[in-house]
């Protein structure tokens, strides 16, 4: 047996530090609270993240919502309802609606169909990304989704 193995005895409990009752006591006087302050008065001390008057952190740091991605895809995106009006088995890519008229940018990157709207013409549709619901519209219909 060691001193590193002696345990209290299971179900016995430690009697609380009786503190301010006297110097004899230990912990007499100024009660473990230090000498003088504004933790050492009575009541309670400082509410949560109070600095001292400082500017505290939660009033330093900006309000944002989330953060923002640092390196986030943009894609040119378009709708399959704008789709519909194009002629059947036509090639669609992000040039070729450039020429149709349909897509006016480029610049905004590559092409992502969206599922908003109904399409019943078969079209072989490029592009960089589709959402579910456009792939099985265009499937649907008779056409073809190809990922580039």
């Amino acid at each position: 047996m060691r001193l590193n193995d002696i345990k209290p005895q299971k179900g016995s409990k430690k009697r609380g530090r009786r503190v301010g009752r006297g110097i004899a006591a230990g912990q007499g006087a100024s009660a473990g609270a230090g000498m003088r302050g504004q933790k050492a008065r009575s009541g309670s001390s400082t509410r949560p993240g109070f600095e001292g008057g400082q500017q505290p952190l939660y009033r330093r740091v900006p309000k944002l919502k989330g953060f923002p991605l640092i390196n986030r895809k943009q894609y040119t995106t378009i709708n399959v309802s704008k789709l519909a009006d194009l002629s059947a088995n036509t090639e669609v890519t992000l040039n070729s609606l450039k020429e149709a008229g349909i897509v006016t940018s480029t610049n905004k990157g590559p092409l992502k169909i969206l599922g908003d709207g109904e399409l019943t013409v078969a079209l072989n549709v490029q592009a960089a990304a589709f959402t579910a619901s456009a792939r099985s519209k265009i499937e649907a219909a008779g056409g073809s989704c190809q990922i580039i």
